[in-house]
This record gives C-alpha cells, structure tokens and sequence, in this order.
C-alpha cells in the first residue's frame, strides 16, 4: 500500500444559522451521523486522560462505521473541539485510522473550521488520507468521490440548520431528483481554498498537538 497522500479535499459553505447550532448539529455523534454520508454510526468514547488538558478540553476517541452492501468498514479516531477562540471562530480537529483492508480511506487526518459571518456561519473542512487502493484509482475515483459525498453532505446539513428539515427527507437516491429545485447539491458548496492554497493550510494548531488514535 502507498502511504503518500493525495490533494487535501477542502469544502466550504455558508450556513444561515448561528455557530453555535451548527456546532450542535456536527459535534453531537448522534446528530453528525444523521446528514454525513461519510459515516453510518460514531461511538464516542472517554477523553484521553493522558494527554494534558489545554484551553480547548482533552482530546476524545472515537469509533466509526461506514456501512456498505455486504461490508461494514470500522475505524478508531481522535478529537479535538476547541471554542476558545475571541472573534468566536471555533475548530474540531481529528486523526482517524482503520486496518480494514477493504477500506479505500486509511490514515487521515482533517479539521472543521466555524467561522462567524453576518449571515451566520461559514463552515468548512480540510482533509487528507493515505489511499487504501493505490494512488491512481485514489486520484481518479475515490478522491472527488468522497469529495462530493463532502460537499453533498454540507448542504444537506445547510437545510437541516436553516429549515429544521431533517437530513433523513434527503437520503442519497434523491442526489438524482433533478426537479427539486430544494435539494442538497454539491455545487452549492466552494471545493477550492482561497488562493487555491493547500486545503491543510487553514487547519488549526490543535491538530499537529493529536496523537495517532
């Protein structure tokens, strides 16, 4: 297996509701799970007592599940929420891993950004990987896959956050309801940083301060 990495996947949007309920709808692993189609299930568990605390709190480990037809991938990651910030911008980093051959993402790593704006909040990630199936089929298929899985996700958690429409009266198959105009799209969402910078750039420092989960 590679263990080099690809072009960080990077994907912002804005968000017409307060930071703090987009911050309840994506940290909360029971809420995350309902409008991310990264993730069928996250099992939190308890902080990491051996890792000092800082300003932000203890980082938090967790398991995933991503559940296919026939396959269920499983991982463990590492969190890190941090509110501290004085202009009100918030961050959540996190490292993740999985041993499931199967699994086209391995060892990554990635950031959520929270950053106020005068419509309410302007939510992005950054995020990259080891490929699970060779650079190649990585750069060609899996990479703007998961990027639009990302993207189609962040709107769908827009509507949620501005409408109180739950994330469940869009599931995947209604990607392709071209009539509704109402729908989540992916093209709504920004897919390249400022500057076409590196999508890592903007990652928080608490993100370097992570362990390997």
């Amino acid at each position: 297996m590679s263990s080099r990495r690809g072009r960080a996947i990077y994907v912002a949007i804005e968000i017409a509701a307060p930071v703090e309920r987009v911050w309840e709808l994506t940290q909360d692993p029971a809420q995350h799970t309902r409008w991310d189609l990264r993730f069928s299930r996250i099992v939190p568990e308890a902080p990491v007592e051996d890792v000092p605390e800082r300003p932000a709190g203890r980082p938090t480990r967790f398991r995933y599940e991503r559940r296919l037809p026939g396959h269920t991938i499983a991982g463990t990651g590492i969190s890190l929420g941090d509110r501290s910030a004085a202009d009100g911008t918030r961050t959540s980093a996190l490292r993740f891993t999985t041993r499931d051959r199967l699994s086209p993402l391995r060892d990554g790593r990635g950031y959520w950004r929270y950053r106020p704006t005068a419509r309410g909040t302007l939510f992005v990630t950054g995020f990259d990987y080891v490929p699970g199936w060779g650079g190649l089929l990585d750069r060609l298929v899996v990479r703007p896959l998961v990027g639009r899985m990302t993207a189609w996700s962040f709107d769908r958690l827009r509507i949620w956050a501005e409408s109180e429409v739950a994330p469940e009266r869009w599931p995947m198959a209604s990607a392709v309801r071209f009539w509704r105009a109402d729908r989540p799209r992916a093209s709504r969402c920004l897919r390249t940083p400022p500057g076409r910078a590196d999508a890592m750039r903007g990652a928080p420092a608490s993100l370097a301060a992570l362990e390997a989960p």
